[in-house]
């Protein structure tokens, strides 16, 4: 497999590239004042909604967030809150408002007749375990109001809002696909104006994110610490130390839960768990077995049961 060439030096850069994610859940909204709904819990999920024409409320915890055209907010980890045009409207669950549906695609026309506004919703999984651990580093709600510091995520908000207003043939995957790349678009924005700590700080580091950067593309790879050394010309002793003052556990700590990372996806993905502890590098299964209940805290056909049981939006949207 090739990667980039930034992907080299530029870890940071790298995480981004993998921000690949699945669509669990796109919806387009035609409401009138009065209007409310509250959206349920989606563990493992990230919700984004784009405010198209109009003003709302956001409510999440104990944030409450006016929200106006062009502007986009992201709940990363899928924490049920309300919507609603103003604090005195009523928002049942969204599960109790008709709406029309078809597969991931929902329109939903709610509300009392009175100030109109337009918005495009969704809920979103990431497949790639450094994906999935960067949107946990997100602050529990992201609002990227309308701004001249974001003129390309502007751009993308301005052909969401124009394929809203007039929904031609195939306007659904446009707005999808828009609805994927204005994501992306937040995280960065976000990542430009992050402190450069913790996993963050490490990544941007030009020896130990080059070394993150190493594990991430091949956790299968018999690696030992003189080895992540050796791949960004550091001693033995100096990248230990370093590794663990800037990711806060040391560097082999690091590549076995990283590994278990990748194995959890596997497993939501249905692969078995022979096929699992080969692709990782493990001599058995029984070994691989040990690591992952070790590193878990529960065995692998526990953990594929959990996964198993994981909320799915198409559940109440269907």
């Amino acid at each position: 497999m090739t990667h980039p060439p930034w992907t080299r030096s530029d870890a940071v850069g790298e995480a981004l590239h993998v921000l690949r994610m699945s669509g669990t859940f796109y919806c387009r909204s035609e409401l009138t004042a009065p209007w409310g709904f509250t959206l349920p819990a989606m563990p493992g999920c990230l919700w984004f909604h784009v405010v198209t024409s109009g003003r709302c409320l956001l409510a999440a915890g104990d944030e409450v967030r006016e929200l106006g055209a062009g502007d986009l907010v992201l709940v990363p980890r899928g924490e049920g809150h309300l919507m609603r045009s103003d604090p005195a409207a009523s928002a049942p669950s969204i599960t109790a408002i008709p709406h029309e549906i078809d597969e991931r695609y929902a329109l939903l026309r709610h509300g009392g007749g009175g100030e109109p506004a337009t918005m495009v919703c969704g809920a979103v999984r990431f497949d790639h375990p450094a994906a999935k651990t960067l949107v946990g580093l997100l602050p529990e709600l992201v609002h990227v109001p309308v701004s001249p510091l974001t003129g390309r995520l502007q751009d993308t908000l301005r052909l969401i809002a124009l394929e809203v207003e007039e929904l031609r043939p195939g306007g659904e995957a446009v707005i999808t696909r828009l609805a994927d790349v204005l994501v992306i678009q937040a995280i960065r924005t976000w990542l430009e104006t992050a402190p450069r700590t913790g996993w963050i700080g490490a990544l941007a580091d030009p020896q130990i994110g080059r070394a993150l950067a190493v594990v991430h593309r091949d956790p299968a790879r018999d690696w030992s610490v003189a080895a992540l050394a050796g791949e960004v010309a550091m001693s033995r002793s100096a990248f230990a130390a370093r590794f663990t003052e800037l990711v806060g556990e040391p560097a082999m700590a690091y590549v076995t839960r990283w590994r278990m990372h990748v194995a959890m996806d596997r497993l939501g993905a249905g692969e078995t768990v022979a096929r699992i502890a080969a692709a990782l590098g493990y001599r058995s299964e029984a070994a691989f077995s040990r690591a992952f209940t070790r590193v878990v805290g529960e065995s692998p056909s526990a953990a594929r049961r959990a996964l198993r049981r994981r909320d799915d939006l198409s559940e109440w949207a269907s």
